[in-house]
């Protein structure tokens, strides 16, 4: 099958399961209900995308489609920096209660988090991306670590606060971040653009790519940079969804057939969405709200995780 018609076909889906999140059991009090819905369906968009469009470019980079942006740790320093500010100053002072400066606080923390390390890993001749993967791996445990730490210190009530901020929700996204996102991510799509051509061949490895003339080490810089910003801000907007990367890429190249990064990088977008508003869905109307997206999220992808390495050990 042509791959313009299965895109074609995966956003006839996704606008399908949009309209049935947005107009079933639309209720007569719609004025109130129907903006709610929408600001959610743009959350869809935006975290959907911005993690598909990582996770992709991540998964190129490594050429590995196991792998995704998390293992770097930017989900765990979110949660660090959650828990930091409620463990110093409770739940009270305005930096807990003010959405805009805990957004923009946690977007620049983990962006310079990351800058930091790219900086340290590639200072010197050498050093490869894999390097960059298990420090990111050391400094995620240790982040853990520290949160866990002061959890265990801080008041109950406290507590549960940070545990909703361990899962992503659609339920309460502020208006403002979302076009506070928009603008950024309007930003970082247009700049990412210029580096979209360079992929294809990237995913051959970093020796055909010096071989065929890429300058490697200008472009990875920059592409790792565009993940960590797309991380973050989907972070920061709605919360950690661990597993939603994983899946999208994987069943986006599934789906398709194909490397061809013009057709990868739209499909997952649309899977993305696809699988929020279907988990969302499923958590409104079968589950009644007694789990949230992320939960069904990661459940799934950890069963697909598994069939993964299964898969891959059989090949092997």
């Amino acid at each position: 099958m042509n791959p313009k018609l299965k895109i074609g076909i995966l956003a006839a889906a996704a606008l399908l399961l949009i309209a049935a999140f947005v107009f079933v059991d639309l209720p007569h009090t719609w004025h109130y209900a129907l903006p709610r819905r929408l600001k959610k369906i743009a959350a869809f968009i935006l975290t959907g995308g911005s993690i598909a469009f990582a996770t992709v470019i991540f998964q190129t980079i490594t050429n590995n489609k196991i792998l995704t942006p998390g293992i770097i740790g930017l989900d765990s320093l979110y949660m660090l920096i959650q828990t930091t500010i409620v463990f110093a100053f409770g739940s009270v002072p305005f930096i807990s209660t003010s959405r805009e400066l805990n957004f923009l606080l946690s977007v620049g923390l983990m962006v310079l988090f990351a800058g930091l390390l790219y900086k340290l890993i590639f200072r010197k001749d050498g050093r490869g991306i894999y390097v960059l993967l298990l420090i990111g791996l050391v400094f995620g445990t240790l982040f853990n670590s520290l949160s866990t730490f002061m959890e265990v210190l801080i008041d109950p009530n406290e507590y549960a606060k940070i545990q909703d901020k361990s899962f992503a929700s659609f339920s309460n996204v502020n208006t403002e971040l979302l076009w506070l996102s928009v603008v950024i991510l309007v930003l970082v799509f247009s700049y990412a653009w210029r580096f979209i051509k360079y992929l294809d061949v990237l995913s051959l490895g970093r020796e055909h790519a010096i071989n065929l003339g890429l300058p490697y080490g200008f472009i990875i810089k920059r592409l790792l940079v565009i993940v960590a910003i797309l991380i973050s801000i989907s972070t920061a907007l709605v919360g950690p969804i661990t597993f939603l990367g994983l899946i999208v890429a994987n069943v986006a190249y599934q789906v398709m057939k194909t490397y061809q990064h013009r057709y990868i990088i739209p499909a997952s977008i649309l899977v993305s969405v696809i699988a929020l508003a279907g988990c969302q869905l499923l958590a409104e109307r079968v589950f009644d709200l007694s789990t949230t997206v992320s939960v069904i999220i990661n459940f799934i992808g950890g069963v697909y995780f598994l069939y993964l390495l299964l898969r891959e050990n059989k090949s092997w």
